[in-house]
């Protein structure tokens, strides 16, 4: 059998970018076990609760749930247990630096099979004010009027 290739996206944070303002991103791998490799191969996962936070100057990715896997045993995984986040040192002390200074939190954006490994893409992020939230909102419904506007009076 072939080996993969390309990216192929399992579940992705949409409420993430509304939530936070992104700052930097980072790509990590995970260290799983075999169900939940089989049950995110089965498209099954949520990131909707997921965060990231250090112990023993190691990064633990927190709250994400991958159910089990339908075909499992007594082998199964649990559906929220901690799951490690690989990533190079350097990377590691950069991310801790910047999640000491008030305000800032690791949030994940993306988990996904790059050449058929399973990554998590993770963005250092500080949360967004009410009005910030309506501000990118209203920003966007203009940016949708104007274009269609424009698209308009290009038919006429």
């Amino acid at each position: 059998m072939a080996r993969e290739r390309g990216r192929k996206v399992v579940a992705s944070n949409r409420k993430a970018r509304h939530d936070y303002h992104i700052e930097d991103t980072f790509e990590a791998g995970l260290a799983l076990v075999g169900t939940e490799v089989k049950a995110l191969r089965a498209g099954r996962a949520s990131l909707v609760d997921g965060y990231a936070q250090f112990t023993d100057n190691e990064l633990w990715l927190e709250g994400v749930h991958i159910p089990e896997y339908t075909q499992g045993t007594w082998t199964n995984h649990t559906p929220r247990r901690r799951r490690k986040l690989l990533l190079h040192r350097d990377e590691l002390t950069k991310i801790q630096s910047k999640t000491r200074e008030s305000g800032r939190t690791i949030v994940p954006l993306a988990l996904y099979f790059k050449d058929g490994r399973a990554k998590v893409e993770i963005a250092l992020a500080t949360g967004k004010k009410e009005y910030d939230k309506r501000n990118a909102l209203r920003e966007r419904q203009d940016k949708r009027e104007a274009e269609r506007a424009m698209s308009t009076r290009e038919s006429r």
